[in-house]
């Protein structure tokens, strides 16, 4: 199976008043066609900027990003706008993402108009046909997003992002600001989507038990770089790295009366402004030594398709 994604040493730097804010620094990553990276890692540490780096939502400082092959940041603005077709995103927020003076079909009908795909009475059957696979009611053809809740909010999202029938999806996020409820149902619904249209995902979360639900491949980050990646049934059962240790303690366990062993984390998160150098993690990781002060760790392979950066290895 070829990789329908591939970045390398992506970089997003941003320039603040007080020198630069290290969002992203050398993230590299494939894809298989039909398969899903769940990204993880605590807020602020440069998950959602690498989505949009990707799709070129914003514009990387360095590296590559290539789709099938084609380092798509050559692209020009002509080139780009055709390549939008096969790269969408789902938002975090359903409600801020769409533009309340609009009713749900004309919102969903918006990209189909721009890359003019169809009008008319065609334009109408095919929004009718996206809004009946995203499970949202006929009768809201004509309302506001206002007028929605959560839920279908974020069903015309999903439907919006695949309007232009993409290949490859970055989900930033896209249960977060939902209902526990309703969580479960827009899971489920892209999971259906995806096997229905072969799509691959770059899936953004926090819940690292939503993350392995979805995910083939689980990436973890810690302060713009890259702490550990594997397989995801690989992840949950041997952990490498102290930061994803850490994360995985802190799942609750529906279990009466269990005490799982918490492992607490010390300081807080360092600024990602002219980071100093070493590894980001050494200041909060219990088990620090010297080196870890002077010198970055390299991602290495400890295993099959099981990567980390730390020194320990």
């Amino acid at each position: 199976m070829n990789n329908l994604i591939e970045v390398r040493n992506l970089k997003k730097f941003f320039n603040v008043s007080l020198g630069k804010l290290h969002a992203v620094e050398d993230i590299s990553f494939d894809i298989k066609k039909g398969e899903t990276l769940g990204l993880v890692g605590e807020s602020g540490c440069g998950k959602s900027t690498t989505g949009r780096a990707v799709l070129r939502l914003i514009e990387a400082t360095d590296g590559e990003v290539r789709y099938q092959g084609e380092d798509i940041f050559s692209f020009d603005s002509t080139k780009m706008k055709e390549m939008r077709k096969k790269l969408q995103i789902i938002f975090q927020d359903p409600y801020s993402c769409l533009d309340n003076r609009k009713t749900v079909s004309q919102i969903i009908a918006e990209p189909l108009k721009i890359h003019r795909i169809a009008k008319g009475n065609a334009l109408n059957e095919m929004v009718l046909e996206l809004m009946k696979s995203g499970g949202i009611n006929e009768k809201l053809y004509n309302s506001y997003p206002h007028e929605l809740d959560g839920g279908s909010r974020q069903r015309v999202g999903i439907i919006r992002s695949l309007a232009l029938n993409p290949e490859f999806i970055v989900c930033d996020e896209p249960i977060s600001a939902l209902d526990v409820s309703i969580q479960a149902q827009i899971l489920n619904l892209l999971q259906d989507i995806q096997e229905q249209r072969d799509l691959t995902y770059l899936f953004i979360s926090h819940d690292l038990s939503v993350v392995k639900h979805i995910s083939n491949k689980i990436m973890v980050m810690y302060l713009g770089k890259t702490a550990e990646v594997s397989e995801s049934d690989e992840l949950f059962l041997n952990p490498a790295h102290p930061y994803t240790k850490a994360l995985l303690s802190a799942i609750p366990v529906p279990i009466y009366n269990y005490k799982s062993e918490r492992i607490i984390l010390k300081g807080d998160v360092p600024s990602p402004i002219n980071p100093a150098q070493g590894c980001r993690f050494a200041s909060r990781c219990n088990y620090t030594k010297a080196i870890c002060n002077e010198c970055d760790p390299e991602l290495i392979e400890i295993g099959p398709k099981h990567f980390v950066a730390c020194h320990l290895y």
